[in-house]
């Protein structure tokens, strides 16, 4: 998902073995790499936890379209702009098929969506930086973008199915997405030396929020090992990181970029690119609230969702005649 940084919730451990509660059906059904249906009985931890991380990856989904969405009608061609604006509705779509996949756990979209205005639960922090440039929209495709399938190509092998099946298609679309924004920046790094500059400071400003998207360390992560116990999560925070760290390096040289880490070196004994500490203060604030845009990203959000009650009302309308002329019929 677009993050694995929700430290808000209270963790929930997973049951031990001997414990009474323990269900060993559903624990030998994950241990043989089974998947979990929506009619299948499941722990109330375990269907907690997927309401969470299904539902913080829609918010960001929905949410990660505003600031893309903000540039369609700068984009700086008439190319570009189609391009973006597919963009855009794939995530739109994404939203809804995470929703629908949240709904087959019992929970209901419109409160999901309450959830979020409310701020009783969390989506990524990533989507709370500002875009001043078109390089910006560049740099999300590639780092952003690129941190995202490395989160979520693991969830298409999750335990719970319906999220499962939900991320299969995201993941083609996404991998699109990456190269769109590898292409971006590829055609500013090699134009003018303004344009290149311009692709060189959105990287800076990206790189290191790219990182945090895998969440604190595997010791700080409050939900993790539960997640990875049930088949939910693959691969722990770390190993994720570790995995776009590998990825985007050589592509950096293939840019012509340069990643802001002067630590950032290739380790020819572990075969892993070893990087700089990563400062998680500022992932905190920004989940608490305190980010650049986080005041602006919802009130956008909330004022959007207003203005479209009406379609809404319209839509459970036409359902409810639909209905009435079925059961006449």
């Amino acid at each position: 998902m677009y993050g694995n940084h929700d430290t808000t919730s209270v963790p929930v451990e997973a049951p031990a073995a001997d414990d009474p509660t323990f269900d060993r059906d559903f624990m030998a059904l994950i241990d043989d790499d089974g998947r979990v249906e929506p009619r299948d009985a499941m722990p109330d931890a375990y269907r907690r936890g997927l309401v969470r991380q299904i539902a913080q990856h829609a918010h960001s989904e929905i949410i990660g379209m505003q600031p893309e969405g903000s540039w369609i009608g700068r984009a700086p061609s008439l190319k570009r702009k189609a391009i973006l604006m597919a963009k855009v509705q794939d995530e739109a779509g994404h939203g809804l098929y995470l929703y629908a996949a949240a709904e087959t756990l019992g929970v209901d979209r419109a409160d999901l969506l309450d959830r979020l205005h409310t701020g009783r639960q969390k989506y990524s922090s990533i989507f709370n930086y500002p875009t001043p440039t078109w390089a910006d929209i560049g740099a999300i495709g590639w780092l952003v973008d690129g941190a995202a399938i490395t989160n979520q190509v693991p969830i298409t092998k999750c335990s719970y199915g319906p999220y499962a099946r939900a991320m299969v298609r995201i993941c083609k679309e996404e991998s699109f997405h990456q190269r769109q924004g590898f292409e971006i920046l590829h055609t500013l790094s090699h134009g003018s030396p303004q344009q290149h500059a311009m692709a060189q400071d959105a990287v800076d400003r990206w790189w290191w929020p790219s990182l945090m998207m895998f969440g604190p360390p595997d010791d700080d992560s409050p939900n993790s090992a539960r997640s990875m116990r049930w088949g939910i999560k693959r691969f722990s925070n770390d190993e994720l990181r570790q995995r776009f760290v590998d990825m985007t390096a050589p592509q950096s040289h293939a840019l012509g970029l340069s990643l802001p880490d002067p630590e950032l070196a290739f380790d020819a004994l572990t075969g892993h690119w070893r990087y700089g500490e990563i400062d998680f203060t500022e992932l905190f604030e920004v989940i608490k609230g305190n980010g650049p845009l986080n005041a602006q990203r919802m009130a956008h959000r909330t004022d959007a969702h207003e203005r479209g009650d009406w379609v809404r009302e319209a839509a459970l309308g036409y359902a409810a005649k639909h209905a009435r002329t079925e059961a006449v019929a």
